[in-house]
């Protein structure tokens, strides 16, 4: 797997201080995960992009035009893009998008990043931005692990016909159930983007982050989900966004986040 670090974390209006640090705790706690579950010893190859902290603009260009070189030129089957904070997924997707039209687009997330209609966007409305500009497909966007939303984002979301799983759907159906609904549902995409905000679980599994938001996924879950999607052929770029490692117990985020990537080797 290819690994591109993307250490942003002016993209949150100040909440996110600390993200920046993420892409080299994560890469630092791989260090201690040996064969995955598969049974296969995960192979990396570790690429940085340079990013201004001060210059969102400037920082969304440098993205996008790493991400849609990967995208032109991988080897590698997947490619992961280490954050930061959520907002870099929006330069990162149009990267993806601009290789492969028509591209799906799975989130797992506590919330919609619906909210605001900025430009450039932030971490709370990079989702609706993509959608409104045309950039992501509205029929090809899955969202899973909502657990805390405005009135705004929800209407959004049900206006647009926007599919979305939230913590209490998957609680009521089960998340084998569920991830068997997902997965028929985006086989049948062309080639697709996968992003995890590292919030999508509950702050008793991934403490290190700048919104925690309880009743989310486990640890287990998490993996379980990853596991299952790895499974298909035509998710090709992830993104792992949102750790924070000045906020973190342990490191027990980092941990997960490490556990995660490696899963998806």
């Amino acid at each position: 797997m290819r690994i591109l670090k993307a250490p942003f974390s002016r993209g949150g209006m100040g909440k996110t201080e600390g993200c920046e640090k993420a892409p080299d705790k994560i890469i630092e706690q791989c260090k201690d995960l040996y064969l995955n579950e598969s049974g296969f010893v995960p192979s990396f190859e570790t690429k940085e992009i340079e990013i201004e902290q001060d210059n969102i603009e400037t920082t969304n260009k440098a993205i996008y035009e790493a991400v849609k070189k990967n995208s032109e030129d991988i080897i590698a089957p997947r490619t992961c893009l280490l954050g930061g904070d959520h907002s870099i997924t929006y330069a990162s997707f149009k990267g993806f998008a601009s290789r492969y039209n028509g591209a799906g687009l799975i989130v797992f997330d506590a919330h919609p990043d619906c909210e605001n209609d900025f430009s450039p966007p932030t971490h709370e409305d990079y989702l609706k931005v993509l959608i409104k500009e045309g950039t992501a497909d509205k029929n090809r966007v899955i969202l899973v692990g909502i657990r805390n939303w405005t009135g705004e984002e929800k209407e959004f979301l049900e206006q647009n016909g926007i599919k979305y799983f939230s913590m209490k759907q998957i609680m009521m159906h089960g998340i084998n159930d569920i991830m068997d609904t997902i997965t028929e549902t985006v086989r049948e995409w062309g080639e697709s983007y996968l992003s995890i905000d590292i919030d999508v679980c509950d702050p008793a599994f991934a403490p290190g982050t700048g919104y925690t938001e309880p009743g989310g996924l486990t640890a287990r879950e998490m993996i379980y989900a990853i596991q299952r999607l790895k499974l298909l052929k035509n998710i090709r770029m992830i993104d792992i966004v949102e750790v924070n490692p000045n906020k973190d117990i342990n490191d027990m985020t980092s941990k997960l986040a490490a556990k995660i990537m490696t899963e998806l080797a």
